[in-house]
């Protein structure tokens, strides 16, 4: 049965009203144009781009440069920003709005990953946070002329015993974002365990700025049931949507009050195989290249379906659409989909773990010195 739909507004993000208030997270190697697409084709929302690094933007890296395409209908443009130096941040942001690149900006301050983090970046900066203040507060000036809403995702904190996410939140506000975005884990629980949804609703009684929630969104009633328990003004949806774009039409359908879900059989889900792929060809430079990055979404699309080991093989190594074609047509396109698949977790399911800092990161909170070597000349993640 579905969960009735909350009381909520559209997401007001600047300029733009969002409706549903629905976020697709960035994802390394997955939220290119192509997967947007299909994601956009199934419902509204903002669909962000894959991470783009602030310093590889300014040095014009050629492999970033590709990544920040947009189709043309695609509106609000949406770009997540990684830096840890407020004029590289400056820097990138005044790119951005000098030569129109996005109409909504997103700093990652989430970052879980061991060569972000030992580095000081990613969910490790706001434990500094005199630092995280200046690099917010140079995003969001250098966006105020171009009227560029800017919006920050985060973590709870470093650990259990170093939770920085209220303190963090409300220096983001202060500093002019339009939103904030929480993923309830802290760096050390990586993607294990529960989201703690009532970290969310901590936040958003204590902000005034729109508070979006992160963290086990599998299906369209997740996300009504984290806005009635958290009071949050919208959702981000990451790993749920792996395998499943059509996740975006049961969200538009629950923020609408409808009752009815997806639950696409085998040949249908087969037909979003061949669309995906097919977005990936006319993306990529060539036809084997888009079809080589499809292979990795293969196991997510027939995830709990009764497909053999062999075929399942086959597929995650085409390199042609008309492969892809003879071996969608191997499958039985009225195989019901695996109910037991529902609410279940996708993609990145990993133990926590120690999260590595600087020598002598905890040492001092006030401390706004940009760690050496943190900037990531390659973007993506």
């Amino acid at each position: 049965m579905s969960t009735p739909a909350p009381a909520i507004a559209p997401l007001t993000l600047g300029r733009h009203q969002v409706w549903p208030p629905v976020v697709l997270a960035p994802m390394a190697g997955i939220t290119n144009v192509a997967f947007r697409r299909l994601c956009r084709e199934q419902g509204g929302g903002i669909y962000v781009c894959e991470m783009i690094t602030t310093i590889s933007l300014v040095h014009r890296n050629p492999k970033t440069l590709r990544m920040i395409a947009f189709a043309g209908d695609e509106r609000p443009r949406s770009l997540q920003l990684y830096g840890v130096d407020p004029e590289i941040t400056a820097g990138a942001v005044r790119r951005i709005v000098e030569e129109d690149l996005a109409d909504h900006i997103d700093l990652n301050f989430g970052c879980p990953v061991p060569k972000v983090t030992r580095k000081g970046g990613g969910s490790a900066l706001p434990w500094r946070r005199r630092l995280f203040a200046r690099i917010v507060r140079a995003a969001v000036e250098a966006a105020a002329p171009a009227g560029i809403p800017v919006t920050v995702k985060m973590r709870k904190g470093i650990d259990d015993d170093h939770l920085t996410y209220v303190e963090a939140g409300l220096a983001a506000q202060d500093a002019g974002v339009a939103a904030v975005a929480l993923h309830g884990r802290t760096a050390a629980q990586r993607y294990s365990g529960t989201a703690d949804w009532d970290a969310i609703g901590t936040l958003k009684a204590a902000l005034d700025v729109p508070v979006l929630g992160n963290g086990d969104i599998w299906e369209g009633d997740d996300a009504l049931r984290m806005i009635s328990h958290t009071g949050a003004d919208g959702v981000v949806v990451g790993r749920g949507c792996l395998g499943r774009p059509w996740l975006f039409a049961d969200l538009e359908a629950a923020f609408n009050g409808a009752p009815e879900r997806r639950l696409p059989n085998l040949g249908e889900v087969a037909a979003m195989m061949r669309r995906h792929a097919e977005l990936l060809a006319e993306a990529f430079p060539s036809e084997k290249d888009g079809c080589t990055d499809f292979r990795k979404h293969v196991a997510w699309y027939l995830k709990g379906f009764p497909v053999g080991s062999e075929l399942r093989r086959e597929l995650a190594m085409i390199s042609t659409l008309g492969q892809l074609d003879d071996l969608l047509g191997k499958l039985d396109p009225d195989e019901p989909f695996p109910v037991s698949a529902l609410g279940q977790p996708r993609g990145r399911t990993n133990s926590p773990g120690k999260v590595f800092l600087p020598e002598g990161w905890l040492e001092s909170r006030d401390d706004d010195v940009v760690p050496q070597g943190a900037e990531l000349e390659d973007s993506g993640g």
